[in-house]
């Protein structure tokens, strides 16, 4: 059975990014995981029932620790002999696509789900697009998730056209809609965890998935929700699902002291399992800066609840306005509180929620999986 290596950086993208997919895969492949995080990568291994191999890598720029990796990383290939590599993630793509061309891997295969240089600028920007131009030079195919993406890799000239492909109608691992289904939770458990957060029957209850930082546009939803409050007569929730990381990109103090003093934003932390969360609430707010293909935007929508989301790639692909949802240009605090408005009045809501489930069927997991298995068997006989 031929070898498929996936790599990312961190397990947790193993776990939720790609998760029962390399189950899926191990059926036809000897499939085994890569990432940071010894025991948190074997739980998840264990989990998905898939081999792991532990090879420390971080987030952050730090070329002494990413030469360790390479080298780690390109002696395990050599001796392994895989015939696919395919990683996700920056820094994984960029380690893993070295390592697997200086160890003469046939196929390796790069996802793009997500380009943080998007939002950058000066040097920063220039080392970013280096390391890009690096890692697709090294990889014999690279697969973003949007069509959003592959525009923007072919307009800045990132890769070589003929390598770069979508994958279906786009997303890494499309959606798992018997998971999320909003039928899973009962009116008396939803009623329960509302209890629990200060939440009553008669609140509107948006909800934000993701990295509390600056790039997911939470300094805008912040005072967007601020500001909304004090012009609607109905009773609002905000409720904050992901973690804070104020190391990389940080929110501004102002938006931390309205967190943590208006009883109506309810931050909870980061939850394993976010369906009971989409379940209680009525609508997704995503004004996030650039992203690759959303599996928050997937998930709100199969649970059942509208989204809005800034108009940037990915986003646009899944949400179409005022059919499953409302979009805002990215960055717009009064477009967005305007959408938050409009949403608000109920014919409208009530008829965008009514397809909101329906809306993304064309997504479902076992359809991505089976045309990257098509795509695997194909480079394998070429």
């Amino acid at each position: 059975m031929a070898k498929l290596f996936r790599v990312t950086t961190v397990p947790i993208s193993v776990e939720k990014l790609l998760g029962k997919q390399l189950t899926f895969m191990n059926q036809f492949f000897d499939v085994t995981a890569i990432s940071a995080d010894q025991e948190y990568l074997e739980r998840v291994g264990k989990e998905l029932g898939v081999k792991t191999h532990t090879i420390e890598m971080t987030r952050k720029i730090t070329p002494i620790q990413d030469l360790r990796s390479l080298w780690e990383m390109y002696s395990y290939f050599k001796g392994e002999k895989p015939e696919i590599v395919h990683t996700h993630t920056p820094k994984a793509g960029l380690i893993g696509m070295m390592a697997a061309k200086l160890a003469g891997v046939k196929i390796r295969l790069h996802t793009v789900a997500g380009l943080p240089l998007m939002e950058a600028t000066g040097n920063k920007r220039k080392v970013l697009n280096f390391v890009e131009k690096l890692t697709y030079g090294c990889a014999t195919k690279v697969y973003p998730n949007s069509q959003g993406l592959y525009d923007f890799i072919l307009k800045e000239k990132l890769g070589k056209p003929e390598k770069i492909e979508v994958i279906g109608n786009g997303s890494s691992n499309g959606i798992d809609v018997s998971h999320f289904d909003p039928a899973l939770f009962s009116d008396e458990a939803n009623q329960t965890l509302k209890q629990q957060l200060g939440i009553s029957k008669d609140d509107f209850v948006f909800v934000f998935v993701g990295r509390l930082v600056k790039d997911k546009g939470i300094n805008e939803l912040i005072n967007a929700f601020k500001t909304l409050q004090l012009s609607n007569p109905q009773p609002l929730k905000l409720l904050l699902l992901g973690p804070l990381e104020q190391d990389l990109d940080p929110l501004s103090q102002d938006v931390l002291d309205e967190i943590e003093k208006n009883e109506n934003i309810i931050s909870v932390g980061f939850q394993k399992d976010v369906r009971p969360y989409f379940a209680i609430s009525n609508c997704l707010a995503f004004p996030s800066y650039r992203e690759g293909f959303p599996n928050v935007v997937l998930q709100a929508l199969a649970m059942g609840i509208p989204a809005l989301v800034s108009n940037i790639n990915g986003c646009n692909e899944i949400v179409k306005e005022n059919y499953n949802g409302l979009i805002f240009p990215p960055k717009d605090e009064s477009s967005l509180l305007d959408s938050m408005e409009k949403i608000l009045k109920n014919d409208l809501y009530n008829d965008i929620q009514a397809v909101s489930r329906s809306s993304i069927m064309i997504y479902r997991q076992e359809v991505i999986w089976e045309l990257l298995k098509e795509n695997y068997d194909k480079l394998m006989i070429s």
